[in-house]
């Protein structure tokens, strides 16, 4: 299996990259991807939850999001000094109502964002119906911002294979309305900017 090493930006990360598979991710069927670390997958996802929101809360005007079903799988018999590894997801909806008019200016704003942070976009879905954005840190965290429905944007974002430890709910602050059960909350917040129907203005901060 060919194997990329790569070196990390992140001084809490202090580890190098080559390649484990990272499950229920997108990717996750065509592309392995292995840590050599021996930080603990908690403090991976708790890694994993600052770049999630940093990613939302620096979108202007804000937007009022969610977390919802955070998960974490095995890695197979990828190790890291004898002890079994794990990968977790962190999820996000945003409740914010995001006109049509505005998606395509929200995933702009995004793609700059990621860019801006030297993260590398892997692809994109160009679908008018249900638009997507792929990308990577340095550090090899996968991430993803999809418009599903009644354009609801969905995050994701997955760690790498790291030592496989208990792992706690998401402790970064959501502004919406925490919710019981599977189903995520539909778009209810309406936003002066970015419900408007009307075309984004060329002035506007979030351009």
């Amino acid at each position: 299996m060919k194997k990329t090493l790569r070196f990390s930006l992140a001084a809490i990360l202090a580890m190098m990259v080559a390649g484990c598979s990272i499950p229920g991710t997108p990717w996750g069927e065509q592309e392995e991807k292995h840590v050599v670390s021996k930080i603990s997958l908690q403090e991976a996802a708790e890694k994993a939850d600052t770049i999630m929101l940093d990613t939302i809360s620096s979108v202007q005007p804000p937007l009022n999001w969610v977390h919802y079903a955070p998960t974490e799988s095995g890695c197979g018999n990828y190790t890291v000094d004898g002890k079994k590894t794990g990968a977790a997801t962190r999820r996000a909806a945003v409740t914010t109502i995001v006109s049509e008019e505005r998606r395509g200016n929200l995933l702009g704003v995004l793609e700059r964002l990621w860019r801006k942070r030297g993260y590398e976009i892997t692809g994109t879905n160009p679908s008018k119906e249900t638009p997507a954005i792929f990308a990577r840190t340095p550090e090899e965290f996968r991430m993803s911002v999809k418009v599903g429905a009644k354009g609801q944007f969905f995050f994701s974002l997955a760690t790498p294979c790291f030592t496989e430890s208990e792992v706690a709910p998401p402790k970064t602050e959501a502004n919406g309305t925490p919710f019981e059960g599977p189903k995520v909350p539909a778009p209810s917040v309406h936003s002066d900017f970015w419900s408007a129907t009307t075309p984004i203005p060329s002035t506007s901060p979030a351009l």
